[in-house]
């Protein structure tokens, strides 16, 4: 098992994923658990609906894999041949560069964005290639940089980037077309100076359109210079001069990325600010969405050289069809459903072209009412009309053949605009912002990964063709700009794994970064006394038994309770408590959200722990997969009732008649249990944790996760701080509370770094010396924000509890905060098969801390898992604040071994666990709130109205999440690992 671990395993909800940026945080399915096999059940991609950026990266699945869906698409574009793997020449110099960096750090002694202290030696050094490609300009280059203004004003991106497009199509402007570049927004650079003032008026005219349409708007573009940037400064910092350590270059970082990716953004749909994509579509992934293939393309400083990182990715977009087709096909698929936009495309505004006239508009909603029932007053006809007869008498030659079809609303909120949606073509090249179902992810990952090999040649063919790389384009040529097309060469190394131990049995032997266990028990069994089964009916699919008293049924429970006996966990000799629900009804219908079902689980588990005594956990069996169930089940189980609950799917908990198999997913369950009971599964060896056990320390892991495009508009952010309670560094309670909308700055951190620490003293009769705060789910551009809205935070949680008449006199702990990054694009290829696993990937525990990271600060790229399928992706960890002084080899090595202590599974995992356990209670609060955090663009489409309306609606909704959370997680669990 490799990966973030097994999310979804237990549970009976869909994870769909989705959405244009989404991206799997993990690898890919693989055999595990404590069975003959050993390992651990596998992740089942990345945290959903999180941050956007990063592309739809997943696990290479070989053609001719899993039936259906799109083939894997072959390169169109013969890549170049690799050059010798000769290491870069600037790495030579970079020693000399830490040195220096030692004496500023001295003169500097500032913990906020600490200098590098110097690079790891330890493990087998190996050569690698990373996505990097040198990027040369002239020295002594200017850019121009000019703001642009828009009149009459408007705020819609969209509109915006095409007048900018028809201003470089101008008359007046067409001379200075090679030398421009923009944003697509409200600003443009040159590589000459333009006259000034500039001023064009622009008429507008629709792409793949040639004239304006009568009533086409003119707008006046006024370009104005507000300043030039020397690239002297690029050269300077990335010489590493000390007098650049904190200068400010994003503005000519930011130019140069314009000047790159002019002609992509010209040719290809942009997704965020890096990333084009472009036709044809690799394939449909069903319910009219379909699969692009794109390239991400930004400019790095890195030592001694700017590069460019290229990599491939994937995203949803919404099919070219007729919206008639559309409709049609979405009620064929969901079984005659009312047609809604939120059910069909999520949040994705849908432009279409109207066929009868050929103007394009943006579908404000799909209405209740067909061609015949909706009326409206026209006084070219004599007075009111229906729809179905204003085109009868209007456009005779275009006859409605679909009048059962709802109509389309095309117009604004003053002004409705009502039309067949036969008339009406879905414009090619929009973005699905909303989720994709279990088929349409299998699908896009199908599609979506390569391995390192193919990888590689995407990047290197395709993806500098499509992004016009391969010669430079004109613009490039007017700055100067060249890049290489061959990726840079870089030191790295294979760090060496920990020694784990288990209580019993021989010592497991780490292999590819995961280990077989067999006829081991325990470091500490939990107690699991008297524990209680639910088993959850459906009408729809009753299930394999006959009732409480089948044999079989028993025959099943007993043979998990021996599992549990086997790994050293204490139970009761008497039999559980097995109670079964009513028959639920199935989804659909009068209860669209299961409301009665969830109901009725809730008074069964209510029964199940009033018994005396009180179960110390319920296990839950489910037969069906379903969206409301399972959450409903963590709701009830964590914030209601106080007790904690671990789900099985029959039909992969029978190991569908294979023993080993059904051994291995029991093997998976009781790490769990364990874990939730206050266990220890296993241990790392007390080499491998001296780093953390020299002083008393708390790791404390911080992640926050925001509504996504299924989300109901107004939905609060949510966030999770974990920290380590014992000093195997096992247990990792955590505090959770909601906070604005999609705020990524944690707001609370003061009140839950309190929460942490008092438990931490409580455990430990005394406080931390140190505190190492990793924390996920930040962008590069965010570091900044996190020293200046956390920071502050987390020493004001230190003064209350250091300073409180409790703890009068104890000394502030050091602290050290270390920022995880999985959404980057980094990617790093074996340059010998010596060094490569049999999938062409780097080994687990590949570390690369020279080349291609920053030039100041203390940062690393640390890949501890194995990547079985696809192209492996490391974790960029960077250190901001640094009050402890870890040496680079400390913290490396450190990173690295805990990335094998994470308790459900028995292997290295691809994110240190404090920073993956606040992931994954992020996740599991999001169960608690999700009818409206996962659900709710899918039942209640787009909100509709003017402003103030959508306002109104938005705090509603907020109101509505704040009451649901209540006090949020119950006292009975919340200092356990309730979220595993």
């Amino acid at each position: 098992m490799s990966g973030r671990g097994e999310r979804g395993r237990e549970r009976g909800v869909p994870r769909g994923r989705g959405g244009a940026g989404g991206s799997s945080r993990g690898s890919s399915p693989s055999r595990g658990g404590l069975g003959p096999r050993g390992g651990s059940p596998a992740p089942r991609g990345g945290p959903s609906q999180r941050r956007g950026g990063g592309g739809f990266q997943g696990p290479y699945l070989p053609r001719g894999g899993r039936g259906g869906g799109p083939a894997v698409p072959e390169p169109t574009v013969q890549a170049p041949p690799e050059g010798p793997a000769n290491l870069d020449p600037r790495i030579s110099s970079m020693q000399a560069g830490v040195e220096k960096f030692k004496t500023v750090s001295l003169v500097r002694k500032d913990p906020k964005n600490p200098l590098r202290p110097g690079f790891g030696t330890l493990g087998t050094p190996i050569v690698v290639r990373a996505n990097f490609f040198a990027l040369k300009f002239p020295r002594g280059l200017i850019i121009y940089d000019y703001r642009v203004e828009f009149n009459p004003t408007t705020d819609i991106g969209r509109l915006k980037g095409r007048i900018l497009d028809l201003l470089l199509a101008s008359p007046q402007f067409t001379r200075f077309k090679a030398i421009v570049a923009h944003d697509r927004s409200e600003r443009l650079i040159a590589a000459r100076e333009l006259p000034q003032p500039l001023s064009v008026d622009i008429r507008f005219v629709e792409e793949g359109e040639t004239q304006a349409s009568a009533k086409a708007k003119t707008y006046t573009v006024k370009v104005t210079k507000t300043g030039e940037l020397n690239t002297d400064a690029l050269h300077k910092h990335t010489d590493g001069d000390p007098a650049y350590v904190d200068k400010d270059i994003g503005s000519l970082i930011s130019a140069l990325n314009l000047v790159v990716q002019a002609d992509a953004s010209r040719k290809g749909a942009r997704v965020g600010k890096n990333r084009h994509f472009f036709e044809p579509s690799v394939g449909s992934i069903g319910g009219g969405i379909e699969a692009w293939r794109g390239f991400y393309a930004s400019v790095r400083p890195v030592w001694k050289s700017m590069m460019v990182n290229i990599n491939v990715c994937m995203t949803a977009f919404v099919e070219s069809k007729n919206m008639a087709t559309a409709i049609s096909d979405f009620q064929k698929g969901s079984r005659g459903a009312i047609p809604d936009l939120g059910k069909m495309f999520g949040k994705s505004v849908i432009r279409i072209k109207t066929l009868h006239l050929g103007y394009r508009k943006p579908v404000r909603g799909i209405m209740d009412k067909k061609p015949s029932q909706q009326t409206f007053p026209c006084a070219e006809l004599g007075g009111t009309v229906t729809v179905a007869e204003y085109f009868r008498r209007k456009y005779p030659d275009h006859p409605i053949k679909y009048p059962d079809l709802p109509l389309l609303d095309i117009g604004s909120d003053k002004r409705p605009n009502y039309i067949p949606a036969e008339f009406c073509e879905i414009v090619k090249g929009q973005p699905f912002r909303g989720r994709l179902n279990d088929r349409q992810t299998s699908d896009m990952l199908r599609v979506a990964c390569q391995n390192p090999q193919r990888n590689s040649e995407l990047i290197r063919g395709e993806g500098f063709l499509n992004l016009g790389l391969s010669t430079p384009h004109d613009t490039m040529k007017s700055f100067g700009i060249t890049i290489d097309q061959q990726m840079t060469v870089v030191p790295a190394r294979v760090l060496p794994p920990p020694g784990i131990s288990y209580a019993g049995g021989r010592p497991p032997r780490v292999n590819d970064g995961s280990w077989n266990i067999l006829d081991v028990k325990f470091h500490r069994g939990g107690n699991m006394g008297r524990w209680a089964v639910l088993i959850v009916r459906e009408k729809s699919r009753p299930g394999p038994w006959t009732g409480p008293n089948d044999p079989q049924m028993w025959e099943f429970i007993n043979r998990f309770a021996q599992k549990c006996r086997t790994v050293g966990m204490v139970l009761s000799p008497e039999r559980p408590a097995v109670v079964p629900t009513q028959e639920l009804d199935p989804p659909g219908g009068r209860d669209p959200s299961r409301t009665a079902a969830v109901a009725e689980i809730k008074r069964v588990l209510t029964l199940l722990i009033n018994a005396n005594p009180r179960p110390s956990f319920v296990l839950v069996l489910l037969n069906n997969r379903d969206n409301y169930i399972y959450p409903g089940i963590k709701r009830i189980g964590d914030v209601e009732l106080g007790i904690h609950t671990v789900c099985m799917q029959l039909d992969k908990a029978s190991g569908r008649g294979d023993a080993n198999k059904q051994d291995q997913y029991f093997s998976n369950v009781a790490l769990k249990v364990n874990t939730k009971l206050g266990g220890i599964n296993h241990k790392l060896d007390a080499n491998s944790m001296r780093w953390l056990t020299e002083k008393r320390t708390m790791v404390v892991g911080a992640d926050v996760t925001h509504p996504g495009p299924t989300s109901a508009d107004g939905t609060p952010s949510l966030a999770a701080v974990v920290a380590s309670i014992d000093n195997d560094f096992v247990h990792f309670p955590a505090s959770m509370e909601l906070q604005e909308s999609k705020k990524e700055m944690i707001e609370k951190f003061t009140e839950m770094m309190v929460e942490r620490l008092l438990l931490w003293q409580q455990r430990n009769k005394g406080l931390p010396e140190r505190v190492l705060l990793f924390r996920d789910g930040v962008s590069e551009g965010q570091f900044d924000l996190v020293l200046e809205n956390e920071l502050p935070q987390i020493q004001e949680a230190f003064r209350q509890v250091y300073e409180s008449s409790q703890n009068k006199g104890a000394k502030k702990p050091q602290l050290m905060i270390c920022i995880c990054g999985k959404r980057h694009h980094a990617r790093f290829y074996p340059t010998d098969s010596a060094n490569a696993t049999k999938n062409g990937n780097t080994k687990p525990g590949t570390i690369v801390d020279k080349g291609v990271g920053d030039v100041y600060r203390f940062d690393f790229y640390l890949q501890a898992h194995a990547g079985l399928q696809g192209t492996v992706k490391a974790t960029h960890y960077t250190v901001v604040y640094d009050e402890i002084g870890f040496t680079a080899d400390m913290l490396q090595q450190g990173t690295h071994t805990s990335s094998y202590a994470y308790v459900r599974a028995t292997k290295a995992v691809s994110l240190c666990p404090p920073a993956y356990y606040s992931d994954l209670a992020c996740e599991r609060g999001r169960l608690y709130l999700n009818d409206l955090f996962n659900l709710g663009a899918e039942k209640t489409g787009a909100i509709r109205g003017g402003k103030r309306d959508k306002d109104a609606a938005k705090k509603q909704v907020f109101d509505r999440c704040i009451a649901a959370w209540g006090t949020g997680i119950h006292p009975n669990v919340k200092n356990s690992m309730f979220y595993i």
